[in-house]
This record gives structure tokens, C-alpha cells and sequence, in this order.
């Protein structure tokens, strides 16, 4: 078979006939890769036919749940057949744990179900499996890094749900470059997909992630597959944040919360923390909500500020360091708040990222907190934006919020004076122009 050379790019998949620094389509340095297709035979057209739209039904297939309370949320209910899901993460996430989780309950509940590991033997799989619990007996595996092989199986078998872990791993003898390169992997994902459709099964694809957090192998994979579901952590953690970053058959930005536990994932439906938890009130420590999805979150902000030794240092971890930065501005300028000579330090409890705007309030008052020697009580919520000039800016779904705190025991929640609140019986809501004004409401206690 004639065969001939492009250049395409890994990123937006934009093709040239030769090599380029630059990739004309999306602008990315380096980011074409030479590969060798087939030459297309000389085809006569062939005429195109249209149908009216309105002739046509919608599909109300019903969804098949994962068996994964948390996943079934994030994919609207469950998995639809003949859908492609991406599913990937960093290494040690819980990828594979949380695919073979949905594959033992969908067995056990008497569905069709195939696990083909491209990474790992049988045994290794049974003998994870046997962790996470009794494994059904329509739980079947196969271990193979051929596509070919892995589309004869589906075939053949035909079943429900189907999960490829992973599809870097995946490669055709067919085609040059080793398994994982971005040829490899956007054949595997092509051959996969339409495969899929054809045979009504519900495919699991199982991805990874390269050293920047982004998704490893090229951009058209996203195109390709009907959903992308990322799993997020800290692998010395227990937290695990399921979110959805595209969905074809429903809402995207939804987020389930699960824990990683000894015999495998478990469902949050409701937030871990508690208001009042902890040794007392600490200076430093400042509750607020986020929204997420269509869910809200009381995270915790802390921050902690120490005399420097050198150039000062600011260290920010699961809150927007951007963000930090324009607070302690902030503080110095409209506050008299200086923490130019010290080292200061801003994390979340608990393993939630909190990087939203609404964050900027209790980031701030954390931070002056720690530095002037004030605690905030523990039954206080603060939210809000920051605006560089000290006011205090109105934030999206403040209802929500403060129904959140209310329903988790908060008793005071201090917010922006702008922005429309609905009434919220049991809670005392301290509406605030500026963050001066929001901490002489928050300055309550005195700590030293």
C-alpha cells in the first residue's frame, strides 16, 4: 500500500505536508509529529441527502448505572450504550480502582461486562479485584495491547460495558511508532469508539495524564470520545473529586466526592467537614463555601504567616496563588495590613481546591487574622470577591452558599452588601461594602 508523509498536531490535530516550528491552526510550538498514512484512492463523489430534523424522534435510551453513586452523578445518571467515556487521572489517583469498581457492580447486578488491561496480567487484576471485595462471576478479563485483538474480543463478546485500561497502552502493528505515541493513540481511539456505536457498548477508556496534569496523547482523543470524566487528588490523601469536563448526553461541570479506602472508593454524597470541628478557634483559620457544579462546599482556608529569614516567601496550596498575591495587596494598601516582610502561607483543610473568586474573602481574612493575632469563630462563613480598590464584589449563587452554611451550622455568614440573598431563617447574614468591613465584623475574639 502507497503510503505518504504529514506532519499533524498534537494538540488541535491541524495537518501539514511538511514540518513546521509552529503549527499554523492553534498557534503551538513543536507540537507536530511526523506520520505516515495511506494514500486515498481517486473516488467518484457520491451524492449527499439531508433529512428534516423534525422528523426525527429523540432517543430516550435509558442510562445504565455504574453501580459508583458519585460517578453516576457526574455522567447524568449513568452510561448510555454505544458512549464512549474517557476516564484519566494522575498516576495513583484511582483510575483503574474506580473503572473495575463499576465493572464488579454491573456484574453483580447480571450485566455484561469485559475488562481488557493492557497494563497489567490477570492475576494482577484478579488479585486487585479481590481487594475491593467478592468478585462476581460475569466479571471477565483479557490482557492484550493490540487493538486488533481488543476489537475481535468486543465483537465476539458483546457486552454491556466494556473498559480499556489503558488506551496509551494500546497499539496496532499496522501502524509505525511505539504504543502511546500520538498516531498509536488516536487509531486505538478511532478503531475503539466506532466499534462501539456499531455493537451498543458502553466503553470505558482509561487514560493518563502527562507532568503538566493534562491529559497525555493527542487532542482529537477529546473530540473523538462522547464524555471526558477526570479524577483528581492528592495521591497522600483520601479525598477524590470526579468531575466532568465534557458530556454530549448531559450538564458538564458536575463533581462527585469520593474517599479512598482499604477495600476501595466511597461515595460522599454530603461534605466531610463539620462546622465546629477542631481544637477551638485558631487565628489563621476562616470557613467558607464553594459551588461546584450544582453542589456546594464548606472548605476551610488557613493561613499562616512567620517572620522571614530572607526574601519573603508566598506559598499558596489548593487556593489560586494569583489570588493570594492580590490580597495581601490589598490588605497593605486599603487594610494597613503589612505583610511585606514576612513569609506567608495559604493552603485549604481537608484536600478541596477552593480557587474561585468567592474565596477571595475568607483568603483575606485568614491571612490578617494570622498576622494581626485575631481568631475567627468557627460558626463564622465568610464569602465573597475582592476587588482591588477594598470593596467587596457580589458572587454567583449566594443563596446556595449561605443555605449550605446555614444547613452545617453556621450562624453567621458575612457576605458582599451587593448581590440578591433570599431570606435563610437560622443564620445571621453581616452584609459588608468593603474588607474593612469585613474585619471588624469577623474580629470578634482576640487570640494574643
Amino acid at each position: 500500500m502507497k503510503t505518504h508523509s504529514v506532519h499533524v498536531c498534537r494538540e488541535c490535530g491541524t495537518t501539514s505536508p511538511r514540518w513546521v516550528g509552529r503549527c499554523p491552526g492553534c498557534a503551538a510550538w513543536n507540537s507536530l509529529d511526523e506520520e505516515r498514512v495511506p494514500a486515498r484512492p481517486v473516488t467518484q463523489d457520491v451524492a449527499a441527502t439531508t433529512v428534516a430534523l423534525h422528523t426525527l424522534e429523540g432517543d430516550d435510551a435509558p442510562r445504565r448505572s455504574t453501580g459508583v453513586g458519585e460517578l453516576d452523578r457526574v455522567l447524568g445518571g449513568g452510561l448510555l450504550a454505544g458512549s464512549t467515556t474517557l476516564l484519566f487521572g494522575e498516576p495513583g489517583v484511582g483510575k483503574s480502582t474506580l473503572a473495575l469498581m463499576s465493572l464488579r457492580a454491573l456484574a453483580a447486578a447480571g450485566s455484561s461486562v469485559l475488562l481488557i488491561g493492557a497494563e497489567e496480567s490477570a492475576s494482577q487484576v484478579a488479585q486487585r479485584a479481590r481487594r475491593l471485595g467478592p468478585v462476581p462471576e460475569g466479571l471477565e478479563v483479557a490482557t492484550t495491547t493490540s487493538v486488533a485483538t481488543a476489537c475481535a474480543l468486543i465483537e465476539q463478546r458483546r457486552p454491556r460495558v466494556c473498559v480499556i485500561d489503558s488506551v496509551s497502552a494500546m497499539s496496532d502493528d499496522d501502524l509505525p511508532g511505539v504504543a502511546g505515541s500520538v498516531p498509536q493513540v488516536r487509531h486505538a481511539a478511532e478503531r475503539l469508539c466506532a466499534l462501539a456505536k456499531a455493537t451498543d457498548t458502553a466503553l470505558i477508556l482509561v487514560g493518563h495524564v502527562t507532568k503538566d496534569g493534562e491529559l497525555a496523547g493527542p487532542r482529537a482523543l477529546e473530540h473523538l470520545v462522547d464524555t471526558v470524566v477526570r479524577i483528581e487528588g492528592d495521591r497522600y490523601g483520601t479525598l477524590r473529586v470526579v468531575r466532568a469536563l465534557k458530556h454530549r448526553f448531559g450538564p458538564v461541570g458536575e463533581v462527585g466526592l469520593l474517599e479512598m479506602v482499604n477495600d476501595g472508593l466511597r461515595d460522599l454524597p454530603e461534605t466531610a467537614m463539620a462546622l465546629g470541628r477542631g481544637t477551638g478557634d485558631v487565628a489563621g483559620v476562616v470557613l467558607t463555601v464553594t459551588n461546584d457544579g450544582s453542589r456546594s462546599f464548606l472548605v476551610e482556608v488557613q493561613a499562616l504567616v512567620a517572620s522571614s529569614s530572607g526574601s519573603p516567601r508566598r506559598v499558596a496550596h489548593q487556593v489560586s496563588a494569583q489570588r493570594l498575591s492580590l490580597m495581601l495587596a490589598v490588605l497593605e494598601a486599603r487594610c494597613d495590613i503589612d505583610v511585606s516582610g514576612v513569609d506567608v502561607f495559604a493552603a485549604t483543610a481537608g484536600g478541596l481546591a477552593a480557587t474561585e473568586p468567592a474565596v477571595d474573602l475568607a483568603l483575606a481574612l485568614a491571612v490578617a487574622s494570622a498576622a494581626v493575632g485575631f481568631s475567627v469563630p468557627r460558626t463564622m462563613v465568610a464569602v465573597g470577591e475582592v476587588g482591588l480598590a477594598g470593596e467587596l464584589r457580589a458572587v454567583g449563587g449566594l443563596t446556595r452558599r449561605v443555605r449550605e452554611a446555614q444547613r452545617l451550622g453556621a450562624t453567621t455568614v458575612i457576605a458582599p452588601a451587593s448581590g440578591e440573598l433570599d431570606d435563610v431563617v437560622g443564620v445571621s447574614v453581616r452584609r459588608c461594602a468593603t474588607l474593612a468591613d469585613a474585619l471588624s465584623a469577623a474580629r470578634v475574639t482576640t487570640s494574643r
